[in-house]
């Protein structure tokens, strides 16, 4: 269990760094999801490939993976369109509201019972983000796809934790992510007749950063927290996620100034998010020491 949360939080630190990346990146939010998706399943492939870890699968989990994989790749296009449209810091808040998402649809998909205390932390979470939607409507278009982009991320580790129960990690990964390019550039002909751009290639520059967003923010993070979710709820990872936009803001005021883009309401909202975070984490604590307790008793 502690092995699984180390893992956990490391991916989440690197997943810290994504958003950074998506406002250094200048391509639209479509376009540089479609390269990122490119870049990792190519190195995936290669990688564990040469490995031998990429098992054989039949056409019916390839296609219910690939499914996983489009989900995965809307809630990225609909993230980094949250950071175009808003900023890095409110797209990294919304994320928060995975916990609530996660909270209602793990019981649902799975016919588990509800949670009253994952209910009401994840509630908290969304509590802090209509703060600042109601008193900071700047921001709006940003929210609003970033809820987007909670949902979709809420929703895609539920369908994931059951294939690498039964999959290798690497497998799964390397079909997610081939899966989502695959599906990704089925649409972009559709996306940019509605969303044109004038900057279809990477510069040099853009090709740096979605190197770095590729291997270190989604081949190894993604490794991390694939193997955290075998030991963890989906739950459990999503509301550690909450501590991404912890890592992420820092870096935005640090990096991109955005200390003096948001207002007051900001940092009451995040402050509780931040507070369900640190109720869950002890709460997690306080189990853990009990379920250890009860195997020494046995």
């Amino acid at each position: 269990m502690k092995k699984a949360f180390l893992q956990l939080h490391i991916a989440v630190f690197l997943a810290g760094f994504t958003g950074v990346l998506g406002k250094l990146i200048t391509l639209n939010e479509g376009l540089l999801v479609w390269y990122r998706l490119l870049i990792t399943a190519v190195t995936m492939w290669i990688l564990w490939g040469y490995q031998r870890k990429i098992v054989p699968l039949p056409a019916k989990d390839k296609l219910r993976i690939t499914g996983i994989g489009f989900i995965a790749a809307l809630h990225w296009v609909s993230f980094y369109g949250a950071i175009k449209y808003g900023n890095i810091s409110i797209a990294l808040v919304c994320l928060s509201a995975m916990s609530f998402f996660s909270a209602i649809l793990e019981p649902l998909l799975t016919r588990q019972p509800f949670k009253l205390m994952e209910l009401l932390l994840g509630l908290m979470a969304i509590a802090g983000i209509y703060i600042i939607f109601h008193f900071d409507a700047r921001f709006k278009t940003g929210i609003i796809i970033g809820l987007v982009s909670a949902f979709l991320a809420a929703l895609f580790p539920i369908f994931l934790r059951k294939e690498v129960q039964r999959i290798n990690v690497e497998t799964v990964l390397t079909w997610q992510m081939t899966g989502g390019w695959l599906t990704l550039s089925l649409v972009m002909p559709f996306y940019l007749y509605y969303f044109p751009t004038d900057q279809l290639f990477p510069d040099l520059s853009n090709w740096f950063w979605l190197l770095v967003l590729a291997w270190l923010c989604t081949v190894l993070a993604m490794r991390l927290s694939t193997n955290a979710l075998r030991k963890l709820s989906a739950f459990t990872v999503n509301l550690s996620y909450n501590l991404e936009p912890v890592y992420g803001v820092t870096l935005a005021f640090l990096v991109a100034g955005e200390n003096e883009q948001v207002s007051q309401w900001f940092y009451l909202g995040f402050a509780v998010i931040i507070f369900a975070v640190v109720v869950h984490t002890s709460l997690l604590r306080v189990a853990s020491r009990r379920q250890l307790a009860g195997q020494e008793t046995n």
